[in-house]
């Protein structure tokens, strides 16, 4: 079945890094960009960066992140740099209909979440 497995987040200080990593399997990703979610507490989700024949990022992270595919391992990692209190959020990896799309991508059917990793960063 399908699976989105993601590790690495955890509790920093504003100003550190964390290397979040990403293992699926079990679905069509390959004709999809893939990318990282997050979702703020009370706040909707939105896509942070996506990978495919381009890489994007959203505004509030570009220039601190870094999205790494390997399509043969079937893993997708997001490095950021510098983290900032309102990149707390719980992280979540999946598929990307459209890169150029922001929010939530519900409206594009995707239904399966995987548990995701919770990034608190504390100032």
């Amino acid at each position: 079945q399908v699976r989105l497995a993601e590790s690495g987040g955890g509790s920093v200080q504003a100003g550190e890094s964390l290397t979040l990593s990403c293992v699926y399997s079990g679905g069509t990703y390959s004709a999809y960009f893939m990318g990282w979610y997050r979702q703020a507490p009370g706040k909707q989700r939105e896509l942070v960066a996506a990978s495919g024949d381009k890489t994007v990022y959203a505004d509030s992270v570009k220039g601190r992140s870094t999205i790494s595919r390997d399509h043969a391992k079937n893993t997708v990692d997001l490095q950021m740099n510098d983290l900032k209190p309102e990149d707390t959020g719980v992280y979540y990896c999946n598929i990307v209909p459209d890169p150029s799309y922001f929010g939530d991508p519900t409206m594009y059917g995707v239904d399966y979440w995987g548990k995701g990793t919770l990034v608190t960063v504390s100032s």
